[in-house]
């Protein structure tokens, strides 16, 4: 009596968890499908990403209840993929300056296989919270780095952390609208990215 007492509600919560995994599948094929379709045509309609991840329309609205949702998906992908980047780069030895070039060079890595789908994705208007939190990730290990750099006396202490993790940001963004604007080829735009970040680091006479 028991036994049968407990199949009865151990089924559900099979069935639960089932549905959770069938559903997290769904929502990973449809991103998987948005980026492969949005690299080939960023204009792609919620139709098209759902014919290429073999489900209904229906089915991607279920999971995201607009395009702008849909989009942010990918954009995370990319995100998660820079992160891994910079995490095999080793980001926590060295000198900082050297491993603040490493985390560039990974993030540059991952960005390059995505040039269109980061382009159109870039142009997205996040609120002040959704671009924060896009960002939280990479400027967690740049804070690592300029606060190493900072204690050891290669990085200018008397500036604060977070102004500093603002200007590489703003900095490496410049870089890329350089270069995606036809206005700088990418070994100008590293360079110039790396001579503005050794002169906004490197620690210089007080005022």
């Amino acid at each position: 009596m028991f036994r049968n007492f407990d199949k009865v509600y151990e089924m559900p919560q099979s069935q639960a968890r089932k549905r959770r995994a069938d559903a997290q599948r769904s929502a990973t094929s449809i991103v998987g499908a948005a980026v492969r379709v949005l690299d080939d045509d960023p204009d792609a309609s919620m139709e098209a990403i759902a014919r290429a991840a073999g489900v209904t329309r229906q089915t991607v609205y279920a999971h995201f209840p607009s395009r702008e949702h849909l989009l942010r998906a990918p954009l995370d992908h990319v995100t998660a993929e820079a992160v891994a980047e910079i995490d095999a780069a080793d980001i926590d030895s060295g000198p900082a300056m050297d491993a603040l070039f490493r985390l560039l060079d990974a993030r540059l890595r991952s960005a390059n296989r995505y040039p269109v789908r980061l382009q159109t994705l870039g142009s997205m208007p996040l609120d002040q919270s959704a671009d924060a939190q896009l960002h939280a990730p990479v400027a967690d290990r740049l804070r690592r780095i300029l606060r190493r750099g900072q204690e050891a006396g290669e990085f200018d202490a008397h500036l604060s952390t977070d102004w500093l993790i603002a200007a590489t940001i703003s900095l490496g963004h410049a870089a890329g609208d350089a270069v995606g604007g036809g206005r700088l080829s990418r070994p100008e735009a590293d360079d110039a990215l790396r001579t503005s970040l050794l002169r906004i680091l490197t620690p210089g006479p007080t005022v």
